[in-house]
């Protein structure tokens, strides 16, 4: 028999087979990489005349049912000249977060991956998704170059969070698979809300979210399993401080990634208390933004990282909320609400 640092009494063959049920996921979100997987300069066609930047630029204006701006009074009131501006400049921008977060991403993984034993099943399915990534931040740019406005993405701040990806996927791989999730969940959400929406939205747009909606959806996968398999092997005292860890990374990069930088309010000259209201002070935006992490928090409580005290950190960052049934449940209740 195996005492595991948590006290928790495990046959060694009890963790065989959980080391063994692990590698079958991983071989089979490889055997995905390789079975299904896009190339942004041949699965989308950038060229074709649908897809010029100005033709029916109406399809820039954010769609009402999956922006909250989109379908705010101020935005509403505009002119379609600068609806749509404004909602290019926004994409835009949103294409340049989505790169850059992706290359911190590379970063730290790249960093993971290469103190990894030989065999470990890790090493092949992270070396598909940077391959992955590395196509993302190629397709995102050339969005932004498409659409033609010199957008920043993160703000100044923001992006020194970069230089924290590598000691930290080194030194404390949990926490750098949360920060993860904390990046690619609400541009996930986002992103699926557009697409479910039914809205027209400009086929560059289409194209790149539908490209990056697919293949997400084996990384966060991927981001799950590891937590789910490296979490238990942790002492009590690290799952305790890893409990209270995973709310304040979903609240700071979450935030990080779902806010505007602020050049985008004054280029626009969005008004205080607009952008007070759209990020995060109705009560409509709050709930937009707890819902970004419903997949999270049945993870959290999955994983044993839902203690009394972790859940009054989830309510005290106004995070808390339900918890999906299955990942990536729609809300459907919410979206039929806003829409």
């Amino acid at each position: 028999m195996t005492m595991t640092s948590s006290a928790t009494t495990v046959s060694d063959d009890q963790l065989v087979a959980q080391a063994q049920e692990y590698a079958d996921k991983l071989l089979l979100l490889s055997e995905g990489s390789v079975n299904r997987h896009f190339d942004p300069f041949e699965d989308i066609d950038w060229d074709h005349p649908d897809f010029d930047v100005n033709a029916r630029p109406e399809r820039w204006i954010l769609p009402v049912s999956a922006d909250t701006l989109g379908r705010h009074p101020w935005y509403q009131a505009l002119s379609q000249q600068q609806k749509i501006e404004l909602g290019k400049y926004r994409q835009a921008n949103v294409a340049k977060v989505g790169l850059q977060f992706e290359a911190i991403l590379i970063s730290g993984m790249m960093q993971h991956v290469f103190g990894l034993p030989n065999g470990d099943p890790e090493f092949r399915y992270c070396s598909h998704e940077m391959i992955e990534e590395h196509n993302h931040t190629l397709m995102f740019q050339e969005m932004v170059n498409r659409i033609g406005v010199d957008v920043p993405g993160m703000g100044p701040l923001v992006r020194q969070l970069r230089h924290l990806a590598v000691p930290v996927a080194v030194a404390f791989p949990n926490l750098f698979f949360m920060a993860v999730l904390a990046g690619e969940e609400p541009i996930d959400h986002i992103q699926k809300d557009i697409l479910r929406s039914g809205e027209e939205v400009h086929p560059i747009m289409r194209g790149v979210m539908a490209i990056h909606v697919a293949e997400e959806a084996r990384h966060i996968s991927f981001a799950h399993e590891f937590l789910k398999q490296h979490v238990p092997e942790s002492s009590r005292r690290n799952k305790f401080v890893l409990s209270l860890a995973m709310p304040l990374i979903m609240w700071i990069l979450g935030r990080s990634i779902a806010t505007p930088p602020k050049t985008f309010f004054e280029e626009f000259d969005i008004p205080k208390s607009v952008r007070k209201e759209l990020f995060y002070g109705s009560p409509e935006a709050k709930q937009t933004f707890s819902d970004y992490f419903g997949d999270v928090r049945a993870l959290a409580q999955e994983i044993g990282l839902m203690n009394p005290v972790a859940k009054r950190v989830w309510k005290m960052l106004g995070i808390a909320g339900h918890s999906t049934r299955y990942r990536s449940e729609p809300l459907r209740s919410v979206t039929g609400a806003a829409a």
